[in-house]
């Protein structure tokens, strides 16, 4: 994966309110979760809640999807997950991945 694309997800997720709509949007799993619930939880006027599902949809980690009047935000749980595993791959790579005993 691309350490730019990593970095914008990681400076998306670094601020405290897209943080916190991104875990319950995680939560909510593949049905998604719509943003007045979203909202409800928060207690976020809906144009800043707007504004961070906005960041959080351009680097990829949510897709939105309209049922009536209703918008949902899912988790894109491939782009986490290689997010993670771009942290990941390089885990102990210059040395052996053993817990030393004290």
């Amino acid at each position: 994966m691309d350490i730019e694309i990593v970095a914008k997800a990681l400076k998306e997720l670094g601020h405290p309110t897209r943080l916190a709509i991104y875990k319950i949007v995680v939560r909510a799993g593949y049905q998604g979760v719509a943003v007045g619930v979203v909202q409800d939880k928060l207690g976020i006027p809906g144009s800043t809640l707007s504004h961070h599902v906005s960041g959080l949809a351009s680097a990829g980690l949510i897709s939105q999807r309209r049922e009536g009047r209703t918008l949902f935000c899912v988790a894109e749980y491939e782009k986490l997950i290689s997010v993670i595993g771009f942290l990941q791959e390089e885990c102990c790579f210059d040395e052996t991945c053993t817990e030393e005993k004290q």
